[in-house]
């Protein structure tokens, strides 16, 4: 009964917005962002700390405005996943285009399927939705929502045009049949993750348990992997699909015991690429998630 009353909730809600002219929308998510931006001081503090682990040289103010656009910035995704089920490539030509999207075609031509190394920066369902809206369908590596209705219905949206989802619970399996048929899959690499799934590296030079399972299905299929963010362009007042050069994965030639250092290396440059990104759209990145929860042993919790 409570799942379907969610789900109920929500679809009504979903499609208020996906009715309504976008301007309005937004107008409205924002005065809803901005009552949970005040109103849930837990994840205002956690954003908080993560500015100051990440960029401490940040003034207090700046660090204060960057919050606040995260969410104003959910708030206007969740409208574009409203509105998702109405766009076609002509209705969203003037306020969406790709960037590099050559990158990615030469990834693809390869035959040994692409990775897109992704995070919870921009608009990330607009940026897997808008992909196979143009032709160029994806798997995408998500976790399963508790209400198992409510799940069918979001995902039902994400696979409107050829997508299809790799749950994380049977994801390893998925991968690798994927690249094995040179396919493309998305992975946001930018949560929190425990051993043994995660590997200790740098992130934004604090230690982060970062998962390694990209890393490995690379370099044990030959895939390509490339950075890809749809991101909010504030000059252009439109969203932009990035696609960055593909990453230098080749495994050293060393013996089979030492490949394991080959696995920190990639996931090291992995984190610096998704770093480098955020440090270019700092008010972009999901700063309320708590990314150092896990620590190395012997390290202080940060939080």
């Amino acid at each position: 009964m409570q799942e379907r009353l969610e789900y109920w909730l929500v679809t009504a809600v979903a499609r208020t917005l996906g009715r309504l002219p976008r301007g309005i929308s937004r107008i409205l998510v924002r005065i809803l962002t901005f009552t949970c931006y005040i109103a849930l001081s837990r994840l205002r503090r956690v954003g908080q700390r993560n500015l100051d682990l990440a960029l401490p040289k940040l003034p207090p103010n700046t660090k204060k405005k960057i919050l606040r656009h995260v969410y104003r910035n959910l708030g206007w995704q969740l409208v574009e996943f409203c509105r998702m089920p109405r766009y076609t490539p002509e209705n969203t030509r003037n306020w969406i285009r790709t960037e590099g999207l050559d990158h990615y075609l030469a990834a693809r031509a390869r035959g040994k399927g692409v990775l897109i190394l992704t995070g919870h920066l921009g608009a990330w369902e607009l940026s897997s939705f808008y992909h196979s809206l143009m032709g160029y369908p994806m798997g995408m590596v998500i976790r399963r929502l508790d209400n198992r209705v409510l799940d069918e219905y979001v995902n039902g949206i994400r696979c409107l045009h050829g997508n299809r989802v790799l749950h994380k619970d049977d994801f390893a399996r998925g991968l690798l049949t994927a690249m094995r048929s040179g396919q493309t899959v998305g992975i946001l690499m930018d949560t929190n993750m425990t051993p043994p799934q995660g590997e200790f590296v740098k992130f934004f030079g604090v230690t982060a348990c970062t998962a390694s399972g990209l890393a490995r299905v690379a370099l044990k299929t030959g895939a390509a992997v490339l950075p890809g963010f749809c991101l909010w362009e504030e000059k252009e007042q439109q969203y932009v699909l990035h696609f960055g050069p593909e990453l230098d994965f080749t495994r050293t030639p060393k013996p089979e015991s030492a490949h394991e250092a080959d696995i920190l290396a990639l996931t090291q440059q992995c984190n610096d690429v998704l770093e480098s990104w955020i440090r270019r759209y700092p008010d972009q990145w999901l700063w309320i998630h708590r990314r150092w929860k896990t620590r190395a042993p012997g390290e202080a919790g940060v939080y």
